[in-house]
């Protein structure tokens, strides 16, 4: 026995971990460089849930323009209920490199629309 008893996989883990809190980060940082966009940085979570308010648009309207115009999936906060509203949320189950992608989507979009 190695004295592990998590198992061999939890190093992986641990290191796959610390490049989340990378991506964490480069995602808030992201939203947060977008007009209308505010973020906090989450707490054990896989998404980001910015307050889109700033914007002018309902959660439901800009998700579904952001999918149709700008090619990015998000939900609108209100698929969690009426309090979603204002918000929308981001997964950032996904590599640095396609979260990048889609952040300068966003914000493509964001200066040509809002």
């Amino acid at each position: 026995m190695n004295g592990n008893a998590i198992g061999p996989g939890f190093d992986q883990a641990r290191h796959r971990c610390g490049v989340n809190v990378i991506e964490i980060g480069f995602n808030v940082d992201g939203l947060n460089a977008i007009s209308g966009f505010r973020c906090r940085m989450p707490h054990g979570a896989f998404y980001a849930f910015p307050n889109i308010t700033g914007s002018g648009r309902k959660s439901r309207q800009l998700a579904e323009a952001l999918l149709a115009e700008a090619g990015v999936a998000c939900l609108a906060g209100t698929a969690f209920g009426n309090w979603g509203e204002g918000y929308l949320r981001f997964s950032y189950a996904n590599s640095v490199e396609n979260i990048r992608k889609a952040l300068a989507k966003i914000g493509d979009w964001a200066k040509k629309n809002l």
